[in-house]
């Protein structure tokens, strides 16, 4: 039994081991595990395992799952309840987020388009997320307005992933020819394979065999890249990873 025990311990300690080199942990962590294989496992759990669980993506939209099957309406309700109790700005805003996320875009663009009527007109993250409402309400051309304002306004935000990605789209859905110095753009401040994979998509509507090409050496990127992911990145481009994969099966 003592034996059976320590192997146990030592299993654990392999566990979170390979953990951390995937994670790419501080290389002590493996000294640890190995000279103290109980103590540092459960010290490793509290310390880095767990918390990496919780700010996970899959974590997050696991949680998320559960609290729409259990109360779908909750995030929108409690959202509406504090713009009723205080109708500021940034209630305003976050109501229209979670409307937004719940598919309620209409609404959401009301809110937005409101907040945007009064001295925070320029505010750069409503403005962004005020396009981010107009495309998915199927108005582009207002969401590139709202974007080459807040590009005026605030020059870095030209550096920033998601604006230049949103761009790009909207650009995209207009036919605009702008749109692949847009996605070239996005490409060079991507935090992640969301650019490469929606670039690729629209290279591969191109008549032009150049840009299939270039499409598919993009989808190739996103499943070479994603062999040396570590595991929240993983999570995270999950959707984009299928995607490239599904387009290079076809």
């Amino acid at each position: 039994m003592r034996i059976f025990g320590i192997s146990l311990y030592v299993i654990i300690a392999l566990f979170f081991a390979v953990h951390a080199v995937r994670n790419q942990q501080n290389m002590y962590w493996l000294l640890i595990l190995f000279l103290f294989p109980g103590l540092g496992s459960l010290v490793y759990f509290f310390v880095i395992y767990l918390p990496a669980m919780r700010q996970s993506r899959g974590a997050r939209t696991a949680t998320r799952a559960i609290s729409q099957l259990v109360d779908p309406n909750r995030a929108v309700r409690q959202a509406r309840t504090d713009f009723d109790r205080a109708p500021t700005v940034a209630h305003r805003m976050r109501l229209g987020a979670a409307l937004l996320d719940a598919g309620n875009a209409a609404e959401a663009l009301e809110h937005y388009r409101a907040a945007a009527s009064g001295p925070f007109s320029s505010d750069p993250a409503l403005l962004e997320r005020l396009a981010r409402a107009q495309l998915a309400n199927g108005d582009a051309s207002a969401a590139q307005d709202a974007l080459e304002k807040l590009f005026a306004v605030h020059p870095v935000a030209r550096q920033q992933p998601e604006p230049t990605l949103l761009y790009a789209r909207a650009l995209a859905v207009i036919g605009a020819p702008g749109t692949r110095a847009a996605f070239e753009t996005a490409l060079t401040s991507a935090s992640d394979a969301a650019p490469r994979c929606l670039y690729a998509d629209w290279l591969m509507r191109r008549p032009d065999d150049v840009d299939r090409r270039r499409a598919r050496e993009l989808y190739a990127e996103i499943v070479h890249d994603a062999k040396h992911w570590p595991r929240h990145a993983r999570d995270h481009n999950n959707e984009w990873l299928q995607r490239a994969q599904a387009a290079l099966s076809r």
